[in-house]
């Protein structure tokens, strides 16, 4: 089945392939990203990856963590599917060390043990945008971002448009969402559910884990004069999911009646004032909070995180100016309340500042620079350097090297779980290096583009759970290779392709790290056409060193290879009808070691617009 798979999305492409030559040119325009802090041309940035509204709609996914497993570098491992806990390893670094931002709001889980970010519940509903850099980014973003950043940008509407979908595995899911956007001022809201019965979060039991969630957003901007413009924006978010665990007698993995519960809110509001010299100033305030819980088991808990941020920048230069620079102030404050109740707190000043030139044709050429002085910590600096030089037939070569930290969390400093109870001491931050040098290519119509990138990350220092503390043990390294594919074959018929190598070991002991595939990669066929819109996506990893959930000793988690297939009619200009077809072999696989996925699915849905 998998050979006929791979032959499947073979065919489709050589099909289509002879029409290129009969399409018009397409006019590409360039892309801006703004995760770099300096909006930047994606074009002269390394190692920086888009997903636009475009691709979200026409491969038809319910949750961010399904478009990021096609992502080149992205390993995305689910302790079950609808909802299991979902963390995303980038370029071999632990979940913990990919930092992610929803509208320049971090949203990393200040009272976990390590850290990280939960994808489970994260809806694409209101997600227009989603950029990727890769890499250490300590500099862009202080502590966290040493894998990389994921930023996600939602919508502002103008107009109106609903959705909705029912499937297998009991699946609903509907979304909303009204605005009027002019120049001057804009005004909107969205909200959106999905529930789903689900599968047995512990692989092969007969019981049903369901997951249940809802998302509400607001936004705003209005212009203030000629120099002064407001804006800001809220989303809300609702979860329920079911999860598997351990029997509290015999202590076996497998159906429990636990679940988890959690309540979140993110936003910020601004002020951009045009200043003297053509600087734009920008003061913000940003805040998250995060309520969650783990309940129905013999040992109940629950935790709360809070962070805010003051920030204040200066920018001046655009895009494609031959200069452009910002520099800028955080004031971060975070709060947490861990699994006993204990309330603890930390958080940083920091200043930045980002310079990019272009000093002859072709070559862009950008440095960063950040201190945080963090309130448990030494002050601590990190800085990037990048390049991108345009070379003759379309070719450009590419290459960065960054650094990131990673403070010790306020449950590793606690020691939350720890027995017998109390502190950590003596806990130093991770630090991490890393570079990459690739080669790209664009042909001149703009209908093919393609990169190899190559890459070395070194992580120092990496905090592990010892002999009944967290203490600073491991030293890791990953060295990797990307590749990223589009072809426009016709003017409505493109392909995407995607494949990395990841050699990520301890270097203490040379044991590959868990849930990094060696191999993985993606073909993707995207129609867009008048009336029609498809997609069929194919997706492959191989095995993985793991944990066996039972014995917790290592094992591998086998390989996979999963397809699946999207499309969309326009009956007219406001009503679309929609259906999609996950995992059409009917796949038996495990995103993590022992946890149940799903197999064959069919939904129908339908998508109407202003």
């Amino acid at each position: 089945m998998r050979i006929h798979l791979f032959a499947a999305a073979s065919l489709l492409a050589l099909a289509a392939s002879p029409a290129y030559a009969d399409a018009p040119p397409t006019d590409v325009s360039e892309v801006v990203i703004t995760a770099t802090r300096l909006p930047s041309e994606l074009k002269d940035e390394p190692s920086v990856r888009v997903i636009d509204a475009a691709e979200i709609e026409t491969r038809q996914a319910s949750f961010i963590a399904d478009i990021l497993t096609t992502v080149p570098g992205l390993s995305v491992s689910r302790n079950g599917g609808f909802g299991g806990i979902t963390s995303v390893r980038m370029r071999g670094a632990s979940a913990d060390k990919t930092l992610v931002v929803i509208d320049g709001v971090p949203q990393n889980d200040a009272s976990s043990p390590s850290g990280g970010y939960d994808f489970g519940s994260l809806e694409l509903a209101d997600v227009s945008r989603i950029e990727i850099l890769s890499g250490p980014q300590g500099s862009l973003w202080g502590s966290d971002a040493i894998g990389g950043v994921i930023a996600i940008t939602t919508r502002e509407t103008n107009g109106w448009r609903a959705n909705a979908e029912a499937g297998s595995f009991g699946e609903v899911k509907g979304s909303a969402s009204v605005g009027h956007a002019e120049d001057d001022w804009a005004l909107g809201a969205s909200l959106s559910g999905y529930k789903a019965d689900g599968v047995s979060r512990a692989d092969g039991f007969p019981e049903k884990d369901g997951q249940r969630s809802w998302t509400a957003g607001l936004n705003g901007r209005v212009q203030v004069g000629d120099i002064v413009k407001l804006d800001g924006r809220v989303r809300y978010n609702d979860s329920r999911v079911d999860i598997d665990g351990y029997d509290p007698v015999f202590f076996t993995f497998g159906d429990t009646a636990e679940y988890a519960t959690s309540k979140s809110w993110t936003g910020f509001g601004r002020a951009t004032i045009q200043g003297p010299w053509g600087f734009t100033h920008e003061l913000s305030l940003s805040a998250y909070d995060l309520q969650r819980a783990s309940l129905g088991g013999s040992f109940p808990s629950s935790y709360t995180a809070q962070r805010q941020v003051w920030r204040w920048t200066a920018e001046r230069g655009g895009p494609a100016d031959r200069w452009g620079v910002i520099v800028g102030a955080e004031q971060e404050d975070i709060r947490a309340a861990l699994s006993t109740g204990d309330r603890q707190k930390a958080g940083a000043t920091s200043a930045f500042g980002v310079v990019r030139v272009k000093p002859i044709d072709g070559l862009t050429l950008t440095g960063s620079l950040r201190v945080d002085d963090p309130k448990q910590y030494k002050a601590r600096g990190t800085g990037r350097l990048a390049a991108v030089y345009a070379l003759p037939a379309g070719f450009s070569l590419m290459g960065s090297y960054g650094q990131g930290f990673k403070t010790p969390t306020i449950s590793e400093t606690a020691c939350d779980f720890c027995f017998p109870a109390g502190p950590s001491t003596g806990l130093r931050p991770e630090r991490a290096s890393g570079w990459d040098l690739g080669l790209g290519w664009k042909s001149q119509d703009g209908r093919f583009d393609g990169r190899l990138i190559g890459y070395r990350l070194a992580v120092r220092d990496q905090i592990s759970y010892g002999i009944g503390r967290y203490v600073n043990i491991d030293r890791t390294l990953t060295n990797g290779v990307e590749v990223d594919v589009t072809a426009r074959l016709t003017e409505q018929l493109t392909l995407k392709g995607g494949y990395a190598w990841t050699d990520a070991i301890d270097r203490a002991t040379g044991a590959q790290l868990l849930r990094v595939p060696e191999n993985s990669g993606s073909a993707s066929l995207l129609w867009d056409g008048e009336r029609l819109s498809g997609a069929f996506t194919l997706r492959a990893e191989s095995s993985q060193a793991d944990s066996d959930p039972s014995t917790f000793s290592a094992a591998r988690r086998k390989g996979f290879v999963l397809a699946d297939l999207a499309g969309g009619w326009k009956i007219n200009d406001r009503v679309e009808l929609t259906a999609r077809i996950e995992n059409i072999a009917d796949t038996h696989y495990q995103e993590s070691l022992g946890y149940g996925e799903a197999g064959r699915g069919f939904f129908v849905g339908i998508r109407l617009r202003d």
